[in-house]
């Protein structure tokens, strides 16, 4: 083979790994917890754990799974601006390590506005973060047809390069059998979520 296409599939070569190493790179990382660190469940009926008792809710049966201790502080029918008074001084008050971020899908209900959601959504980051507290996004899902997330949760979690849990909650409200009623899981709906993620949790370096 001439050295002209030789030097030119090198190159080439060189180039993808570039890029698959960068790729890599990209994949949003949380600091290890300490066996002692404390995570923050935040949010609203999803997190407090309507449908079910509380010791099934999402953030038990969570603390169960890594060993950590999961503080629950959902308030059911809240929206994001009623979390975002809120967030601040839970923050203070709990200290905690990693924070949970479910929240949303009572702005939707009540047709308040994608933008002011995440405008609330983006501020509860930062919020965080600049306390140095890592944070784990979940999607909250909007009615309809497809119960999907909309798409500003996945760009807040690429802007601050943080761990995003995007399907669990709409798969869980698409099946009957794992919910207790049309916009609340069971028991068994909340323990796929906590199962998600602490999958999540693992794959970013936190356990």
């Amino acid at each position: 083979m001439p050295a002209p296409c030789l030097i030119a599939i090198r190159f080439l070569a060189a180039l993808l790994a570039l890029s698959l190493a960068a790729g890599c790179g990209k994949a949003p990382r949380l600091e290890p917890l300490a066996p002692e660190a404390v995570v923050l469940a935040f949010g609203d009926s999803l997190t407090h754990g309507t449908g079910a008792s509380e010791l099934e809710s999402y953030p038990a049966q969570l603390e169960r799974l890594i060993g950590r201790a999961v503080v629950r502080s959902g308030v059911p029918g809240e929206v994001t601006a009623q979390a975002l008074e809120r967030l601040p001084i839970t923050l203070d008050a709990v200290q905690p390590r990693l924070l949970l971020l479910c929240i949303g899908g009572n702005d939707f209900l009540r047709r308040l506005g994608k933008q002011q959601a995440a405008d609330n959504v983006r501020k509860m980051v930062r919020a965080a973060r600049n306390r140095g507290i890592d944070v784990v996004l979940i999607g909250a899902p909007e009615p309809g047809f497809s119960i999907s997330p909309p798409d500003f949760y996945e760009q807040i979690a690429k802007e601050f390069s943080i761990p995003y849990e995007e399907t669990v909650v709409g798969e869980v409200l698409k099946d009957a059998s794992l919910k207790a009623d049309p916009i609340h899981p069971n028991a068994q709906g909340y323990l796929l979520i906590a199962q998600r993620i602490a999958t999540l949790l693992r794959k970013s370096g936190a356990l």
